[in-house]
């Protein structure tokens, strides 16, 4: 699927967003005023938490316009982390709203009063489900389109106030047909829902920010890229940093021939930091280079015994970067070593014990890798 251009995927986020606050608006007043006429202490809190939805959609919109800045001095990168604190800030309204609305059931639960159905309380009620999923789905949907976390959350609290209503409708039901009013221990238990998706949604805000591996198919499209140059034995220690949704540079390191020229490595570095920002948009701001040699080399067939054994050691995953110093007699390579490995130097250790098995003369020199792409 075709990525939209930054100045689209705005105008998406914001026409999206501005269908939100008008439909919200017109669900709070609509709901206000029948919770208000039948007593209805479910539907109040529904008008509330659907005014909430339109400041949410609100901002979403000042955070989308905040993070389309252009880069300027104080920050090169851009302002597209923006969209994470406004993503942020629609998870603590989420969040408020649970707990307040779990406040007001409780005292309702201790003192409860009767609620008076009428037949056109249910009815808007009835219309405000079917409109909340249309209304989450649709923003929801948007907000996988164009990778905003802002307009995501809106879709799935618009989708937890449909489950709200349907369940004030189905306490409207028990209490006309049996007498018995369910609602404050219904409203209740969605408080809880909603507490939990409040706190859900934070922190997958809060992990964003604090730096998350990316995509495992972004990786593969990129080392795809990099690998389709014939020159490119391999690509490794693939690091993206994100600064907003589809906002990334990073680095990588290729494996090339050793007989490769600087000018030839300058003229391939440049044509693939080309390729990979037209076909990802991704910046890769530094390409480091290992040098290979050839399989049927001395250095060739070092590397195969070593990585035979090697890859065979719990918790290594990779091994390049493979590099054979005859004047200092060193063998020098990199290690990926897994996450799940309890102590990372005993793994090295048992790296370099096989390496002085199986060369003895030779010194290693093994560098431990952190696994940024798991692929």
């Amino acid at each position: 699927m075709e990525r939209p251009t930054s100045v689209s995927r705005d105008k998406i986020i914001v026409r999206a967003s501005i269908i939100g606050i008008v439909v919200n608006l017109l669900l709070a007043a609509f709901k206000a005023a029948v919770g208000f006429i039948s007593g209805s202490i479910a539907i109040v809190l529904d008008a509330v938490n659907n005014t909430s939805d339109a400041a949410s959609s609100l901002i979403t919109i000042i955070g989308t316009k905040l993070a389309s800045k252009q880069p300027d001095r104080k920050h090169p990168y851009g302002h597209g982390r923006v969209e994470y604190l406004s993503a942020m800030i629609i998870s603590a309204i989420v969040l408020y709203a649970g707990i307040t609305s779990l406040i007001e059931s409780i005292k309702k639960i201790i003192t409860p009063t009767e609620p008076d159905y009428k037949v056109a309380s249910i009815v808007i009620v009835s219309v405000a489900i079917v409109v909340k999923l249309l209304l989450g789905t649709f923003v929801k949907r948007t907000g996988d389109k164009v990778n905003s976390d802002s307009l995501v959350n809106s879709g799935k609290d618009a989708l937890l106030d449909s489950i709200i209503s349907a369940s004030t409708l189905i306490a409207a039901v028990v209490f006309l047909i049996w007498g018995f009013s369910l609602e404050a221990w219904l409203a209740a238990m969605i408080s809880l829902v909603i507490i939990k998706s409040g706190v859900d949604m934070l922190w997958e805000t809060v992990s964003q920010l604090l730096g998350q591996r990316a995509e495992a198919d972004l990786i593969r499209k990129i080392k795809s890229t990099v690998t389709s140059f014939p020159e490119v034995s391999g690509a490794y220690d693939l690091v993206l940093n994100n600064y907003g949704p589809d906002t990334y540079n990073g680095s990588i390191h290729i494996e090339v021939s050793d007989q490769l020229t600087a000018p030839k490595i300058d003229e391939l570095t440049r044509a693939i930091s080309a390729k990979v920002y037209e076909e990802e948009g991704i910046i890769l701001t530094a390409i480091g280079i290992y040098s290979i040699a050839s399989a049927d080399s001395v250095s060739g067939r070092m590397l195969a015994k070593i990585k035979e054994r090697v890859l065979q050691i719990d918790h290594v995953i990779q091994l390049h970067g493979f590099y054979v110093n005859e004047e200092k007699k060193t063998i020098r390579f990199d290690c990926v070593i897994s996450f799940d490995a309890k102590d990372r130097r005993e793994v090295i250790d048992k790296i370099c014990s096989v390496v002085t098995e199986l060369y003895p003369e030779y010194t290693p020199e093994v560098f431990p890798d952190i696994d940024f792409s798991d692929t």
